[in-house]
């Protein structure tokens, strides 16, 4: 066996560990434990690398109508308890707004029509929950990558922002990727599902798609794109809600 073989089976089989660490990071009892959230975000880094120099650009894949789930489970919250929200739902979101700034040129309010207008990736993907189910649906939307052109990025900017409508425990839920995920192909931002506009329980107007990863990635009920230079001081600091309060794993690849 080579070294090259070597040093690619190692990192297949600490990609593995960290996957394991995800499905095992949805448990309470676990995460009760001092030793095992040490361990957990020492696998993060790992699996980070061995996933970015596997997978490299590569595409999750992508299924026939056919495949479609009979069901599908809504993750996360189901519903948004903010008035304005409430309001943009009654109201079929006709005056609501994407806010996208941070470290951009220019700030963007994209309303929903123009999301809609703007050319659209059509994918049908498995959605793999880290509490062990999966199911296959159909989104459609705008890549992120071209609204995000469409902001142009400064130099500074690393890491985009979602900020969401939902709040769980009191505190606001949000989520964060890297920019080599933010301009996947696959990441959109997903307005239609199955071809129906999304419902509230499946995070409308707009949920992120990012599908190279698990669906605790996937936020809900986008309100607001922030571009940021470092998740630091950002809530918890570690780029996500329940990366902040769960330890689960910032990046989650699969």
């Amino acid at each position: 066996m080579s070294e090259h073989d070597l040093t690619r089976r190692r990192l297949l089989g600490l990609g593995a560990a960290g996957a394991g660490g995800l499905l095992l990071g949805g448990c309470d009892r676990l995460n009760e434990s001092a030793g095992w959230r040490e361990t957990l975000h020492g696998a993060t880094a790992l699996n980070h690398r061995a996933q970015r120099l596997l997978m490299g650009d590569a595409l999750a894949r992508e299924f026939a109508e056919s495949d479609l789930s009979s069901t599908f489970r809504a993750n996360g919250s189901t519903s948004v308890a903010d008035a304005v929200y409430r309001a943009h739902l009654a109201s079929g979101f006709a005056s609501w707004a994407l806010r996208v700034d941070g470290l951009v040129h220019r700030a963007l309010d994209l309303p929903l029509s123009a999301l809609r207008a703007m050319p659209q990736r059509t994918q049908i993907t498995r959605h793999d929950c880290v509490e062990g189910w999966s199911a296959i649906g159909k989104w459609q939307g705008p890549q992120l990558g071209q609204v995000l052109a469409m902001a142009g990025l400064l130099p500074a900017a690393r890491y985009a922002v979602f900020h969401c409508a939902d709040r769980i425990g009191g505190r606001p839920y949000y989520e964060s990727i890297d920019l080599i995920d933010a301009f996947h192909p696959q990441t959109i931002l997903a307005w239609r599902m199955n071809d129906a506009p999304l419902p509230e329980r499946y995070g409308a107007p707009l949920r992120l798609r990012v599908e190279r990863q698990l669906g605790y990635k996937h936020a809900k009920f986008v309100m607001r794109i922030e571009l940021v230079a470092s998740l630091a001081g950002l809530f918890g600091g570690k780029g996500g809600y329940w990366e902040d309060h769960r330890d689960y794993q910032w990046y989650a690849g699969i």
